[in-house]
C-alpha cells in the first residue's frame, strides 16, 4: 500500500506543480499585455518630440492599440473552437513579440504605429485564451482563484503600465520599453509551449463546421468603427463627418451582422448566446463597470495634473493604491464567488464603485490629492469585486461549446467598454471645460468638468447595477 500512496502523492505533487507553471506564465502573459496597453501614455511627448509629429498624430499610437484589441479579442475567442489552443496562444504571443520588435526599430512614426498594432493583433489574444484555457482546465468549483490571479494581474499592469512607462522611458528612452515587451513575450511564447496542457478545440471546420469569416469580419466593423466613432467624436466632435461617418457605418455593420447570424447555418455568433439572460446580464454588467473603471485610471492622473500641479510621475502614484486593492484582492473574492456565488459580490462591487465614482464627484475633483486617492483606492476594491466573479458569472452561463465565443465577446466587451469611456468621457471634459454650474448639485470646488465626467461615469453604472440583479441567484 505505502508504494501506492506514494505513487498517488508524487502524481499530486507533479499536478500542483504543472498547475502553478501553467498559472504562472498565464499571469505574467496577461500582465505584460495589460503594461504594454498604456506604458506609451506618459511617454508621448517623447515620442511626439522625436519624430515631430503633432499630439493628434501621435496619440494613435494609443488609439491603433485600443482599436486591434477591440477587434481581435473576439475574434481570437472564436478561434479558439477551431484550432488547438496551446498553438493558438503561443502563436499569438509570438505576433506580439513581432510587433515589439518593430516598434523598438521603427525609423518613422507611421512604422511604429504599424509596430503598435501588430502588438495589438497579438495581444488581444492573452486575456481571451487565458481565461478560455482555465475555463476548460478547471472545474466550476475552482475556476474563480484562478480567474482571480488573471483579474489582479490585469489591474496591476493596467494601473502600473503608465508608472513603468513613465520612469523606464524617462531614464532610458521610449524604445526601452518595447526591449523590455519584446524580450518577455519571447519568455512567455517558450513557456507556453513548455507548460500548456493540448486543450482540443470543441468544433472542427469541415463540411458542416465552417468559421465564418464574414460574420467575424462584420463583427469587427462594428467595433472598429464605433470606438474609431468615439474617438474622432472627443476629438473633432461628433457632428465632425468622420465621427457621424464612422458611427453610421457601425450601425449598418450592425444590421449586416444580425442578418447575418440569424441567415446562416454556423454563423460567428450563435443566436442562442443573445436569449442567455445570466451571459447577457453579464456582458452588460462588464461594459459598464468597466467604462467606468477605466474612465477613472485615465482621468484621475489628468485631473490632478492640471488641477493640483503634480508631475506624471506623482500624477501615476495616485493610482497605486486602486492597483494594489485589484492586484491583492481579486484572487481571493475569485475563490470565494466559488464558495458564495458570483450575484452578491457583483452587486456589491457596482454599488460600491458606484459610491467611490460619487465621491470623487461630489468631494475629491480638485480637492486634495489624498481624497482623490481614497476615491481610487474605492474603485480599485469594486473592480476586484466586480471583474472576476463577472468572468466566472459569464463562463458558468455557457456550455462547453459556447466558451471561446461567449468570452471571446466577453472579454471584447470590456475593451469596447473601456474605449468607449475614454473617448465619451474626454468629449464631456471638453464640452464642459468652461462650464460656470457643476452637474452634481453637492459640488462646491473649481473643477467643474472633471467634477461632471464622474458622475457621468456614476450614471453608467446605474445600467451595470440594474444588469447584476438579472444575474443567475446563487445558492
Amino acid at each position: 500500500m505505502k508504494p501506492n500512496i506514494k505513487s498517488k502523492e508524487s502524481k499530486l505533487l507533479r499536478k500542483q506543480e504543472s498547475t502553478t507553471l501553467l498559472m504562472m506564465i498565464f499571469a505574467l502573459s496577461v500582465l505584460v499585455a495589460a503594461v504594454t496597453v498604456d506604458m506609451v501614455n506618459p511617454v508621448l511627448p517623447l515620442i511626439s518630440e522625436h519624430f515631430e509629429a503633432s499630439k493628434a498624430q501621435v496619440s494613435w499610437v494609443v488609439s491603433g492599440v485600443a482599436l486591434i484589441l477591440a477587434i481581435g479579442v473576439p475574434l481570437y475567442g472564436r478561434m479558439s473552437d477551431f484550432i488547438e489552443l496551446k498553438k493558438l496562444f503561443s502563436f499569438a504571443v509570438l505576433i506580439l513579440s513581432m510587433g515589439s520588435l518593430i516598434c523598438a526599430l521603427a525609423p518613422s512614426l507611421p512604422v511604429l504605429v504599424l509596430g503598435r498594432m501588430v502588438q495589438g493583433a497579438g495581444m488581444s489574444a492573452i486575456p481571451v485564451l487565458s481565461v478560455v484555457a482555465i475555463s476548460k482546465v478547471f472545474s466550476p468549483g475552482k475556476r474563480g482563484g484562478y480567474l482571480g490571479i488573471i483579474a489582479g494581474c490585469i489591474g496591476v499592469g493596467t494601473a502600473g503600465g503608465p508608472i513603468f512607462g513613465g520612469a523606464v522611458g524617462q531614464f532610458f528612452g521610449w524604445r526601452s520599453l518595447f526591449w523590455f515587451t519584446f524580450l518577455l513575450s519571447i519568455f512567455v511564447v517558450i513557456g507556453a509551449l513548455y507548460t500548456l496542457p493540448t486543450i482540443k478545440p470543441t468544433l472542427e471546420s469541415g463540411k458542416h463546421r465552417k468559421f465564418d469569416l464574414v460574420g467575424g469580419a462584420l463583427l469587427g466593423v462594428i467595433v472598429g468603427l464605433l470606438l474609431f466613432g468615439v474617438t474622432q467624436g472627443e476629438t473633432v466632435g461628433f457632428a465632425s463627418t468622420s465621427s457621424l461617418g464612422s458611427l453610421m457605418g457601425s450601425l449598418f455593420a450592425l444590421v449586416g451582422f444580425v442578418w447575418r447570424i440569424v441567415a446562416v447555418e454556423n454563423p460567428f455568433v450563435p443566436p442562442v448566446l443573445f436569449k442567455n439572460r445570466f451571459y447577457v446580464s453579464s456582458v452588460i454588467v462588464a461594459v459598464f463597470s468597466m467604462f467606468a473603471y477605466f474612465s477613472v485610471l485615465v482621468f484621475v492622473p489628468l485631473m490632478v495634473v492640471e488641477e493640483n500641479g503634480l508631475s506624471p510621475g506623482q500624477a501615476g502614484m495616485i493610482l497605486l493604491p486602486g492597483g494594489a486593492a485589484v492586484a491583492i484582492l481579486s484572487p481571493f473574492v475569485g475563490r470565494i464567488s466559488d464558495r458564495l456565488g458570483t450575484k452578491r459580490l457583483i452587486i456589491s462591487g457596482v454599488t460600491l464603485m458606484g459610491i467611490s465614482t460619487l465621491f470623487l464627484s461630489t468631494f475629491a475633483s480638485g480637492a486634495s490629492p489624498v481624497l482623490v486617492s481614497v476615491g481610487v483606492l474605492g474603485v480599485g476594491i469594486a473592480f476586484a469585486l466586480t471583474n472576476s466573479p463577472a468572468n466566472n458569472a459569464a463562463v458558468s452561463a455557457l456550455t462547453r461549446e459556447q466558451v471561446g465565443v461567449g468570452m471571446g465577446i466577453f472579454q471584447g466587451a470590456l475593451y469596447l467598454g473601456a474605449g468607449a469611456g475614454a473617448g465619451m468621457i474626454g468629449a464631456l471634459l471638453t464640452a464642459r471645460h468652461e462650464a460656470s454650474n457643476s452637474l452634481n448639485p453637492l459640488y462646491m470646488l473649481d473643477a467643474i468638468s472633471y467634477s461632471d465626467a464622474f458622475l457621468a461615469a456614476t450614471a453608467t453604472l446605474f445600467i451595470a447595477l440594474v444588469a447584476a440583479f438579472g444575474l443567475r441567484n446563487d445558492s
